[in-house]
């Protein structure tokens, strides 16, 4: 783990909904272990009651299957409540979808070339998207109409998300930076540049008070951009997919040697590696359960898997798609996930 300290960002004031007091960042000394946050886990579980997840819990059987790409889609995402999907791919197209019942909704079309991310504010009022135009696009759900073009990465545009308040758009980029862009101004130019990247920024987390980006590079960079602190941690190998934990406390990411490796944000301590998947060429994403019991992820030959998130055994291996499985995407609350896939296609899982 590398630290650098910096300039206050130019962010710092709208990218959170109050300003917070500026000062450096405390490591907890008390941070449990994965372990005993697993031990935790289930003791809470236990106490409330509640049967914990089985492997016969984990979402392996086809619910719906969902198509209208025309190629691959490159994108799937469940919006907060967990309702409705967003996808997008390779026609240029983003498309609305329920999931549950099987329906597209709406198509968005603006994208000159592949759309490779799209993100729905809370609200589900705004989504953002991203791809091979070079540009970060700011929709109205509703009507399907631009309301801004964000301009300013010198390539592709791999990832995008919102900050919590929907008041930022943060974008990863192929011209190794980060770009944050305000969604409540009038102007397409970038508030915030982050150009320390030493390859593709691939994808994007954002916390309260942190951007987290994960790069071909072979690092993930966390930036506090209250006080200007950098902080990085170097994998050796190519990263090109990051998710946290649900609880926040550890960074997921999916590296081009076929492994998956779970980071601990506190310490920068390497907490398990997770194999038996193949990703050596494409941007494949990975993510936890919605309990952080499980991790999961799709495969270049078509497979989606389940660790165990403790002793990172596969727990469960299944056949997905016909091709590469580029996305998955994991319900906030039930049993429920959705894969996309090169073939076109993209599939909702449940029990």
């Amino acid at each position: 783990m590398i630290e650098s300290n910096g300039l206050v960002s130019p962010a710092y004031g709208i990218f959170w909904a109050s300003p917070q007091k500026m000062g450096l960042l405390r490591v907890n000394p008390t941070r449990p272990s994965l372990k005993k946050r697993k031990e935790k886990q289930k003791a809470e579980v236990v106490s409330e009651g509640k049967r914990k997840m089985s492997v016969e819990d984990l979402p392996r059987k086809e619910a719906n299957v969902l198509k209208g790409h025309d190629g691959a889609v490159l994108g799937v995402r469940f919006n907060g409540d967990g309702n409705y999907i967003l996808s997008c791919g390779k026609d240029r197209t983003i498309r609305l979808w329920n999931p549950h019942r099987g329906i597209h909704i709406k198509t968005y079309k603006s994208h000159g070339r592949e759309v490779r991310d799209v993100h729905v504010t809370p609200d589900n009022s705004k989504l953002c998207s991203c791809g091979g135009d070079r540009q970060v696009f700011y929709w109205d759900v509703a009507t399907g109409r631009v309301i801004r073009k964000f301009r300013g990465h010198d390539g592709e545009v791999n990832a995008v998300k919102f900050n919590e308040y929907s008041s930022v758009v943060v974008s990863a980029g192929y011209d190794q930076s980060l770009r944050a862009w305000d969604c409540r101004s009038h102007s397409t130019e970038p508030i915030q540049i982050i150009d320390s990247f030493a390859d593709s920024v691939m994808s994007v987390c954002l916390t309260k008070t942190e951007i987290i980006g994960g790069s071909v590079d072979g690092t993930v960079r966390t930036f506090d951009i209250r006080i200007g602190r950098e902080v990085s941690d170097d994998f050796g190998q190519p990263v090109n997919c990051i998710s946290m934990s649900n609880d926040g406390n550890c960074i997921l990411a999916g590296c081009l040697d076929s492994t998956l490796r779970l980071l601990d944000r506190s310490t920068g301590e390497l907490l398990q590696e997770y194999k038996g998947h193949s990703n050596k060429s494409y941007k494949l994403d990975c993510c936890l359960t919605n309990n952080d019991a499980h991790v999961t992820g799709g495969s270049e030959d078509g497979y989606m898997y389940f660790w165990d998130l403790v002793d990172a055994s596969v727990v469960s291996r299944f056949r997905a798609h016909t091709s590469v499985v580029t996305s998955v995407s994991y319900h906030p609350k039930e049993n429920c996930m959705v894969t996309a896939s090169v073939d076109g296609s993209i599939k909702v899982w449940k029990t």
